[in-house]
């Protein structure tokens, strides 16, 4: 008899911070057992998992799409297929877009090209306020419906009464609001940390003050207002103390920050456009300070801030290249290898940084339990590779890992039953 069970066999479960061998057995596009030993019927797919960790699909709260309006450096077709390489089962797109998510209508072009083209799930944010200017807020109640949050990422908003605004609005209409932190008169022209390699190379930086004082001040906005408030890509030391506290305080605060901060410093950076990206990878305290605080909890989420151009654009050096990198396809690795294998945190903690924890903050749902949508990631944390860019599925090829030697590959990526990737 014709059955369209998949069974996942012999992996080693992760979730909710425990681990135990178990068959996974996935039907009609959802998980409908996880069991110790799962009799196998005539007709079942069957997916040999042993030696080989199986999780929920990953979630990154931040990724550039870059379509519609910029397809000549990602399309939502190759940036879904880069996630689904990576073992990413829903990503968040941010707006830096044309026509910018700040009306339904808008929206709606974006909403049409994931149906057609997406591998993934994709949630789109929209933004805070028409095109991104920082000025005239969207309507937060007709989008709230169809996005993940709403964010300006690429700006910070500017007026402390237009954030206020927002966060009033956000709050009635029960909304995040994913804040990309930067004071722009601190900006100074700085394009990489203002720390050591940008004094020795003679190059224009970028102070810490500029993210953490405007973190300060939503900190001090979000108290007031109540509202959910999501820091992006945190990458100081002065963050990591401030959200920290805010915490302490019963602030709604949740933040994220990426792979790139963690385990990197500015003395790593070369004269490449693949080490330029905003915010700046800072120094060796800060990088510290965001370790530390992931381990205790002040760090909610890894997210890869997945930022690709084109090749001409990241080759003008650091002066002259556009700011970003991508991320989606080493995100795990990098983590599984230079935190987990060094003992740094568990792989249970990691799972939760990239995939439940954002799940959680953002309700996105699933997860791996039976009658959750069968959105689910296996790794072989034994393999190992080195980062080459051209063997990315993304467009962008512009990444600070390349020639990095990790381990931990994706062999199979589920999303609602459906296989969209399978070494």
């Amino acid at each position: 008899m014709a059955s369209d069970r998949v069974i996942l066999k012999s992996g080693r479960i992760v979730r909710g911070g425990t681990s135990e061998m178990a068959d996974v057995v996935v039907c009609d596009g959802k998980i409908v057992q996880i069991a110790p030993e799962v009799t196998v019927a005539e007709g079942d797919k069957v997916v040999d998992c042993e030696g080989k960790v199986v999780m929920s699909g990953l979630v990154d709260l931040h990724v550039h799409l870059r379509e519609p309006g910029f397809e000549a450096k990602e399309t939502i077709a190759t940036g879904t297929a880069a996630a689904a390489h990576g073992g990413f089962t829903t990503v968040c797109s941010m707006p830096n877009l044309n026509p910018a998510p700040d009306t339904v209508e808008h929206l709606q072009v974006q909403l049409d090209a994931i149906k057609r083209d997406a591998v993934v799930k994709v949630l789109p944010y929209a933004t805070i306020t028409r095109e991104r200017y920082g000025r005239e807020l969207v309507d937060f109640a007709a989008l709230k419906p169809m996005v993940a949050g709403f964010s300006d990422d690429g700006s910070g908003v500017q007026s402390d009464g237009v954030m206020r605004a927002a966060m009033a609005e956000a709050v009635k209409a029960d909304a995040i609001i994913a804040a990309h932190c930067e004071v722009n008169e601190l900006l100074k022209g700085g394009y990489i940390h203002d720390g050591e390699y940008a004094a020795k190379h003679g190059h224009k930086g970028i102070c810490s003050e500029s993210e953490w004082q405007q973190i300060e001040r939503d900190i001090e906005l979000a108290g007031e207002c109540g509202c959910r408030y999501h820091v992006c890509h945190i990458s100081t030391k002065e963050s990591v103390e401030l959200i920290r506290q805010a915490k302490k305080r019963g602030v709604k605060i949740t933040c994220e920050t990426g792979p790139h901060y963690l385990t990197m410093c500015d003395m790593d950076l070369q004269e490449e456009g693949r080490f330029k990206m905003n915010p700046p990878i800072r120094s060796a305290a800060d990088r510290d300070a965001l370790v530390e605080g992931l381990k205790d909890g002040t760090i909610d989420v890894v997210a890869t801030d997945h930022a690709p151009h084109t090749a001409e654009e990241k080759s003008r050096g650091l002066a002259g290249s556009a700011m970003g990198v991508v991320g989606l396809e080493t995100s795990f690795a990098v983590i599984y290898t230079k935190l987990v294998r060094e003992g740094v945190i568990s792989l249970e903690k990691a799972i939760e940084v990239l995939s439940e924890a954002p799940r959680k903050i953002f309700n996105i749902g699933g997860g791996l339990n039976a009658g959750q949508a069968a959105d689910i990631a296996v790794f072989d944390l034994e393999a190992e590779f080195d980062v080459n860019p051209e063997d990315f599925h993304s467009k962008g090829r512009s990444t600070p890992f390349a020639g990095w030697h990790l381990w931990g590959e994706c062999c199979l990526t589920m999303v609602d039953g459906k296989i969209v990737w399978q070494k």
